[in-house]
């Protein structure tokens, strides 16, 4: 605009900041324009000190991509995991979920290690991927220095939904891996805030890809892989401007290429892929678990596989499993008190089954004891609809579990004496616990007290 203008009524060309060089000069700015005018302190060219030439559209999306199969398996993975648990009994937590609740069906006993691979994929899967989130979030971070933040209302939502999946992957990240160090420092139910923040983070994921899914398959077509893979650090070049602002505006030379950035976020996913992975296989792997310490294994000898809480945890003590010990089962107007030896001297049936915990461990080990539908079948149950087991624990959430009746009635589902050749440790549950294949860890309830078996007897 000249400088000989002639003003029209509208304008003021006596404001302080008119200039004949501003857009707009002389007049009012309002809105979006007079936001983008007053930019916090020291906010105002920040988004410029982010330089590198490898930040752009195909680097973002292609992180994008691998987020974009590998979130929704660990999202899908904890709603089966949450369904193991039972919903159906108020055993699974949160117990109250509101219009969120999922379809109930019995959890299936075969194969017996669909848990052991669903939670263990779970929590596997989602800390191989926090680098690839990390590398995501480095791409993008000029962009959380825009200001204003948005020009539109259908960009303040598109923003709302984008705090809403950064915010959401972060908190699920931190809490899952507080959870699994059993580190909790919260201050609310763990189990709570992680399944509800799941469905935020998952709901702005939809928005987010509703939104995104064009210009993440233009900018992945724009720039052939294997071909910008083969380029060095030398032949690195910025990708041009795009609408989004992802490009630098003023690019410095590259220290890296595309390449070696993709390399190092898969090489930090690999190496801690490998130092999770040894918790769900035995034998000497679980000497590489180093990030996951229950996993790891505690000790030598028949029994010295790893163990989720202890008895002296549990405040289950020599007193309470000694000879003074009884095993109560109980139907609708029946009863029986067997004591160790009584037990030993039913039908014994082995069973090689896994125990997997929520913190992702697991481990498959040889079990010795009754089955449950024998004793379902010793006070007249030969049918029971479910089965509630009670624990000689003091106190936790896992005192007590209900089992579904395929639970009861499946072959290999035991009131286990001895593992391995050998009599249950006390930290292992002596003098019975419940083995079920693929049922959780914290289920398998140790030493157990009293199974009430319910629905009509056998007549």
């Amino acid at each position: 605009m000249s400088a000989d203008r002639t003003p029209s009524d509208g304008d003021r060309p006596g404001r302080p900041d008119a200039s004949p060089d501003r857009p707009g000069y002389g007049y009012p700015r309002r809105g979006w324009a007079a936001l983008a005018d007053h930019p916090p302190p020291g906010l105002r060219g920040v988004g410029e000190r982010w330089r590198s030439p490898l930040r752009g559209p195909w680097l973002t999306s292609v992180f994008g991509l691998v987020l974009l199969v590998g979130l929704p398996l660990v999202f899908l993975t904890g709603l089966l995991d949450y369904l193991a648990y039972g919903p159906q009994f108020g055993q699974a937590f949160p117990r109250d979920v509101g219009w969120l609740r999922l379809p109930q069906f019995d959890w299936p006993t075969r194969p017996s290690w669909l848990f052991r691979v669903t939670q263990g994929l779970h929590v596997a899967l989602g800390i191989t991927l926090v680098p690839v989130v990390l590398g995501k979030l480095w791409s993008v971070i000029p962009k959380l220095f825009d200001w204003p933040p948005a020009r539109s209302v259908a960009q303040v939502l598109e923003r709302l939904s984008l705090l809403l999946l950064v915010g959401g992957i972060l908190f699920e990240i931190a809490t899952g891996l507080l959870n699994i160090q059993y580190a909790y420092l919260f201050g609310f139910d763990f189990y709570t805030a992680h399944y509800f923040g799941a469905w935020v983070f998952v709901a702005a994921l939809v928005v987010h890809v509703a939104l995104r899914l064009s210009r993440l398959r233009t900018a992945l077509r724009s720039r052939p892989a294997r071909a910008e893979l083969a380029v060095p650090r030398a032949g690195t070049r910025p990708e041009r401007p795009d609408p989004d602002g992802l490009v630098a505006s003023h690019p410095g030379p590259a220290t890296v290429s595309r390449r070696g950035a993709l390399a190092l976020v898969g090489g930090l996913s690999l190496l801690l892929a490998g130092l999770t992975v040894g918790q769900s296989l035995d034998g000497s792997w679980r000497r590489s678990a180093l990030l996951l310490p229950r996993g790891r294994q505690p000790g030598t000898g028949p029994t010295g596989f790893p163990v989720n809480r202890t008895a002296a945890a549990a405040g289950v003590g020599a007193a309470d499993t000694g000879p003074d010990w009884r095993l109560t089962l109980r139907t609708e107007g029946r009863q029986a008190s067997l004591d160790l030896a009584a037990l030993l001297a039913m039908p014994q049936h082995t069973a090689r089954l896994p125990i997997a915990c929520v913190e992702g461990w697991s481990t498959l080990q040889t079990w010795t004891g009754v089955r449950l539908r024998d004793l379902a079948a010793l006070v007249g149950a030969d049918r029971p609809r479910s089965a509630h087991v009670r624990s000689l624990e003091k106190a936790g959430l896992f005192a007590q579990a209900t089992l579904q009746a395929n639970q009861v009635l499946d072959p290999d589902s035991l009131l286990a004496l001895a593992v391995n050749g050998a009599d249950l440790s006390p930290d292992h549950g002596y003098p019975a616990r419940v083995i079920v294949p693929a049922l959780p860890g914290v289920h398998c309830t140790k030493w157990v007290t009293e199974i009430e078996f319910r629905g009509r007897p056998h007549a």
